[in-house]
């Protein structure tokens, strides 16, 4: 498993959705594509305040990439 930081400007409206929809360890709960690949996981907060994206091993390997890959995700809050 790897992990990806979310960007820092996404911070605000994914704090604003953690309260708004509370869950253990303050952790918001996402649906993640990267390119056709998708899966669900959660985000967790981390002490600087931004939050980190799990990063699953098989869809990784399904979408092509390795750690230290530039990557682009999307995200959607659930």
């Amino acid at each position: 498993m790897h992990f990806m930081i979310v960007p820092e400007e996404w911070t605000g409206e994914i704090r604003f959705h953690s309260l708004e929809f509370p869950k253990g360890f303050r952790s918001v709960k996402v649906e993640v594509a990267v390119g056709e690949v998708t899966w669900r996981t959660s985000l967790f907060p981390q002490k600087s305040g931004s939050y980190f994206l799990p990063m699953k091993s098989d869809a990784c390997r399904r979408a092509g990439i390795a750690e230290g890959d530039d990557v682009t995700v999307e995200l959607t809050l659930l």
